[in-house]
């Protein structure tokens, strides 16, 4: 078994690495940034082989997976955010596209992609209840879209070529190195271990949190599977207004100077928080560490680091 991680330099990819690396696996990861990359992973010696990629060239991937001789795929390149569209489309689509046809081309035998929480769109299309993997995808943000679309396409592959492609739906990932897509949760618990004040609008909007620890072992888990029993994985995580997770990080650092400008009025347009993620907890045997061990480790990371 051979695996190659695409965008392995990533928040979550270099999490992911060191667990695959760890089953004692030839591993590789393409990756645009190779300078980050092996200072990433030069602590895992021979187990990692990092090769310069663009997920966007098809013809990078298709090498990529033909030297490794992988026969385990997953793709973590991509771009949580609004970019401008002919950017968005190569990045979150072509790029995606360029995976899958790639791994139809040199024969891969598991291939897993990341998708979002954000293809469900807001909670309020659900009312109080957690919402499944079945559920309709109402997300209208131009990322949400392109992963709506990235599912459709994972499914076309599969009906037509019968392959084995796996989608996994991060939820509000945390860590204190994330600098894209939701983030106010992370600045919650960053800017006042740095000693900063931070304002956020309202203080009952609300997140569903799983740290990104937690997230690439999901990853791991279903990326090792032979034959996984479903096509589409929540991760799920903790649903928390950001309100309590500053009660969290007050308990950590009871000086945290951090204010809302409301008390409500952020709950009703907050995304999906309330997710059933019984599916892979199930099927992989995953428990998550409690959020609040989770927010006093990412305190900790930020002292640390000055």
């Amino acid at each position: 078994m051979s695996i190659l991680v695409i965008g392995g330099a990533g928040f979550i990819g270099r999490r992911l690495m060191p667990k695959l690396v760890a089953q004692g696996e030839p591993v590789t990861c393409m990756d645009i940034d190779v300078a980050t990359a092996r200072a990433a992973f030069a602590d895992l010696g021979d187990g990692v082989t990092v090769r310069r990629g663009d997920v966007t060239s098809f013809d990078d991937v298709v090498a990529a997976m033909l030297e490794s001789g992988a026969t385990r795929v997953i793709n973590l390149s991509y771009f949580i955010g609004d970019l401008d569209p002919h950017t968005a489309f190569k990045l979150d689509i072509q790029g995606m596209d360029n995976c899958f046809e790639a791994a139809r081309m040199t024969g891969v035998k598991h291939t897993v992609f990341a998708s979002s929480l954000a293809v469900s769109g807001q909670q309020s299309h659900f009312g109080e209840r957690a919402v499944n993997e079945d559920d309709a995808r109402h997300g209208d943000t131009q990322y949400a879209v392109n992963k709506i679309y990235n599912e459709w396409q994972a499914h076309d592959y599969r009906r037509k070529f019968d392959m084995t492609i796996t989608c996994v739906r991060p939820a509000n990932v945390t860590g204190p190195d994330k600098k894209f897509g939701s983030i106010d949760h992370v600045n919650c618990m960053c800017e006042p271990a740095r000693g900063n004040t931070i304002t956020f609008p309202h203080a009952d909007a609300m997140r569903c949190v799983i740290h990104v620890e937690d997230m690439a072992e999901v990853f791991a888990r279903v990326l090792l599977s032979d034959a996984p029993k479903h096509t589409t994985y929540s991760s799920g995580g903790t649903a928390i207004s950001m309100g309590e997770l500053a009660a969290l990080v007050r308990a950590e650092i009871p000086e945290a100077d951090i204010r809302f400008e409301a008390e409500s009025g952020g709950k009703e347009i907050s995304g999906n928080y309330l997710i059933d993620n019984s599916r892979v907890i199930e099927e992989f045997g995953l428990q998550y560490a409690p959020l609040s061990q989770r927010v006093a480790e990412v305190i900790a990371d930020i002292r640390r680091d000055g």
